[in-house]
């Protein structure tokens, strides 16, 4: 597999579909430009409806036989994916900062993670189990199956475009699904690295395909894929807005979809909370990956006697993260993602400070490098308050009391997908058993002398010591 890109070329990409690298059938493409230098990363094979349409036809007729492929057969397949994928993390993390921007070491670590989902996927293979139910008949034994459905499209984004992208196909694939990956328009090369290490990997043709579409094109590629016949399942990643107007397509057409959307991550800093403590989990949470992630730290509630200090050595710390080409290895912050990204960070920093709010630190940008901002003083009538950033920015809110800083977390009109408590307990734990982020349940186990952490029903969950993986049922271990 050769993923090696020639610096004094641009890279072209082609779509995979049944097994074979193939341009569109309309030959059209679009230019991918580096979001940190402005330069061209690579040169797009520009899929329209018609090759959306190949792609669930080519994974339509690969699902008789890998449905029934031998559950060793399958997860023999995806564990060698999984060395295949260890063994290009350098190769593909290059690709990712320089089409997204962002660091190379972000992008080591989402080909790492996306390993672990391979290995667990594999894992999976058996997991298509059945019961026996009761029956009132006599003589009679009734039994429940499970089994694999038929084709499921991933609609990955582009922000953790490794891990994303592989969440969307691995564990469909174990289970004996065939899959149509639609590659997000800003990260093309790091979503089609992961139909090079299937076919790398030994997979039948057709089991994955992948499809690449022109941003004007979108639109009309994802309709094709939700309104296809053939189509059994979909699965999105992205915004919240994007999201209801795939759920409201999955409707039309009777599709069950799984929505995974945007939301605005409260944390809660008590009065007797460990400041430093505090600090060192706020700067990760709000500014790793340049805050382009769902659950990035968006606003910290602090009560007032608490709030200054914590917020100017929150300002101080974030002050000294290096912000620059995502390809060295001493940059903590790239790029976002485009123009409009940059754009859409300093209306709301701008609308806040009309408004009322300080900004402690950054608040600048030197042309898509944002530097990592704190605003103190947000109130309700800034949009920021409100409004995911998706960037490096993190607002202060002032609480008089523990009661108060609860309701404010509680809220935002958009569901966060992890939240920070940092206070002594035992008010803590009570504070935790009152956590709702936008009005979805918390699911934590708090030890004593432990600093509280509670995350929602999301998949991933991030911690400045540890990672953690657990489902939507699942205990998190904090």
């Amino acid at each position: 597999m050769d993923l090696q890109t020639d610096q004094h070329t641009t890279t072209r990409h082609q779509l995979f579909i049944n097994g074979e690298w193939t341009d569109a059938a309309a030959k059209g493409t679009y230019e991918k430009v580096n979001p940190f230098n402005g330069k061209p990363a690579s040169t797009v094979a520009a899929g329209k409806r018609e090759d959306a349409k190949r792609a669930i036809e080519a994974a339509a007729a690969a699902f008789p036989a890998w449905s029934n492929t031998a559950p060793a057969v399958r997860r023999k397949l995806l564990l060698k994916a999984a060395d295949v994928l260890d063994a290009h993390q350098a190769d593909i993390a290059r690709i990712t900062a320089e089409e997204t921007g962002e660091t190379f070491g972000w992008g080591m670590f989402n080909c790492i993670f996306a390993s672990g989902l391979l290995r667990e996927a594999a894992a999976q293979a058996y997991g298509l189990i059945g019961e026996i139910i009761p029956s009132d008949l006599p003589d009679t034994v009734a039994m429940a199956t499970r089994q694999a459905v038929g084709v499921v499209v991933g609609i990955a984004p582009w922000n953790a475009p490794m891990i994303l992208g592989m969440r969307a196909v691995a564990i469909p694939i174990a289970y004996g699904n065939t899959v149509v990956l639609k590659a997000s328009e800003e990260s093309p090369g790091t979503h089609l690295a992961i139909a090079k290490v299937f076919e790398e990997a030994g997979f039948p043709k057709g089991v994955l395909n992948v499809i690449t579409n022109a941003p004007a094109d979108a639109a009309d590629v994802v309709d094709e894929l939700i309104a296809h016949p053939k189509t059994r399942r979909v699965n999105f990643t992205g915004s919240t807005k994007v999201g209801r107007i795939i759920a409201e397509k999955a409707g039309k057409y009777l599709k069950r979809v799984l929505l995974e959307l945007g939301g605005k991550a409260p944390m809660i800093v008590l009065a007797d909370a460990d400041v430093d403590a505090a600090v060192a989990a706020a700067n990760f949470g709000a500014f790793m990956n340049a805050g382009q992630i769902c659950m990035s730290t968006e606003r910290i509630v602090a009560e007032k006697p608490i709030a200054e200090t914590f917020a100017k050595k929150l300002a101080a710390k974030a002050s000294s993260l290096k912000v620059g080409d995502p390809l060295q290895p001493d940059t903590q912050i790239g790029s976002v993602i485009n123009r409009g990204a940059a754009a859409r960070v300093q209306e709301l920093i701008d609308d806040a400070v009309a408004k009322g709010a300080k900004v402690l630190c950054g608040g600048k940008s030197d042309g898509n490098c944002y530097s990592p901002t704190v605003l103190f003083g947000v109130t309700p009538k800034m949009r920021i308050y409100g409004e995911e950033s998706f960037g490096p920015v993190v607002s202060v809110v002032l609480a008089d009391t523990d009661e108060e800083a609860l309701r404010i977390a509680n809220g935002s009109d958009e569901h966060g997908f992890a939240t920070k408590v940092d206070v002594v307990e035992p008010l803590g734990n009570e504070i935790l058993l009152n956590f709702r982020a936008g009005g979805a349940p918390m699911v934590a186990r708090v030890d004593p002398g432990v600093r509280l952490k509670a995350h929602e029903s999301v998949r991933f969950a991030v911690d400045p010591e540890r990672l953690h993986f657990f489902d939507a049922t699942s205990e998190a271990a904090l």
